[in-house]
């Protein structure tokens, strides 16, 4: 699921090793723009691809990876914070 201030979308990455560029571009193109990317990788901290990291720099997105509950977690407070945040979030099963 990606969450963005202004829509919830489906996402068919169930894995953090199918996450692309191309797979994000609705935080890419989120208007007005998002801050923050908070990565939810399932059960444990998956880094980012540097080549994803990069993309992200290059847009002026921060990207903070971290387990998928401590994601929803600081979008909560980051929400609440009305700060411009999205979540890139990997169930966990």
């Amino acid at each position: 699921m990606i969450v963005l201030p202004e829509a919830t979308l489906a996402w068919p990455v169930d894995d953090p090793s199918k996450v692309t560029v191309e797979s994000l571009t609705p935080v890419f193109d989120a208007e007005p723009p998002v801050e923050i990317l908070l990565f939810g990788g399932g059960r444990r901290l998956v880094p980012a691809d540097p080549a994803i990291a990069e993309r992200f720099r290059e847009a002026g997105i921060a990207i903070e990876p971290m387990d998928t509950g401590a994601a929803c977690r600081t979008h909560s407070v980051l929400a609440a914070e009305e700060r411009r945040v999205a979540a890139a979030l990997i169930a966990v099963d």
